[in-house]
């Protein structure tokens, strides 16, 4: 029988965790998004360990890139003094690695792909949309609200523009997981439906087993392709947050 390409995004419970009413089970999940929070602690403690070396290994120089990229981005798309960079780049620098790390992880065979869940990205957005939007208060306090009304707008058309203005500014968060979780997931789905049609063409023999060449060499080329979203989203998800808190400090 053959399986359907959405089973490998099912949560599956490691540790079953009932209290009352709630379900609090350890699930696949938990467990990929454990081990690429280690992994990335890891990473950055052995190389930064005793100062790093002199000389950059492999490792180091791969997180330096990161680091400067990562750098770049944040003194590129947010506005002001440098030690107002500084205060947000940790956390920009730590949701770039993880969404990197969460990608990559999942085009592994046989992981799991955290970031292919709606809920999982969504949560993501959502806690750094309301973080955003606190820092934003209280740079600016209640004139935060002027966002919503671009100058230089007509009277008449205040209403409007502001009761657009603030459903556009809420759908930020849903449009930022949104994107990522589609990406993800439909970018692994379309490599596992190929996967399992070159497979199939395979198992049959005669002239399908020279068949199966022209959907296999589409799924090499897919998964290089998917290697590239993979990167592509999470530093997507980065710049997009980066240019949000940028208006949130630096209203127009």
């Amino acid at each position: 029988m053959t399986c359907s390409p959405l089973e490998q995004f099912a949560i599956i419970p490691l540790i079953p965790i009932h209290i009352g009413n709630f379900y609090l089970s350890f699930t696949n999940s938990s467990l990929f998004m454990l081990l690429t929070i280690s992994l990335v602690l890891l990473l950055v403690h052995f190389v930064t360990l005793n100062g790093g070396h002199l000389v950059p290994n492999a490792w180091q120089s791969f997180v330096e890139i990161i680091y400067d990229f990562v750098l770049n981005l944040v003194n590129e798309q947010i506005s002001g003094p440098s030690s107002m960079k500084q205060r947000f780049f940790p956390l920009i620098f730590v949701t770039f690695l993880f969404l990197l790390f969460s990608n990559l992880i999942g085009m592994i065979p046989y992981s799991f792909t955290v970031t292919s869940h709606f809920l999982i990205t969504l949560g993501l957005s959502l806690s750094l949309f309301i973080g955003i939007t606190i820092v934003g208060f209280q740079t600016h306090g209640l004139h935060f609200f002027s966002l919503l009304l671009p100058q230089g707008v007509p009277l008449p058309l205040a209403p409007f523009l502001v009761l657009l203005e603030l459903i556009s500014y809420r759908f930020r968060a849903l449009s930022l997981g949104i994107r990522l979780f589609a990406n993800m997931m439909a970018g692994h789905s379309l490599v596992k439906i190929l996967s399992g049609f070159a497979w199939t063409m395979l198992s049959m023999g005669g002239i399908m087993y020279l068949a199966h060449l022209a959907p296999f060499l589409i799924v090499f080329a897919l998964t290089g392709l998917e290697l590239g979203v993979a990167i592509l989203q999470a530093y997507v998800f980065t710049i997009l947050i980066c240019i949000y808190l940028n208006d949130a400090i630096n209203l127009h």
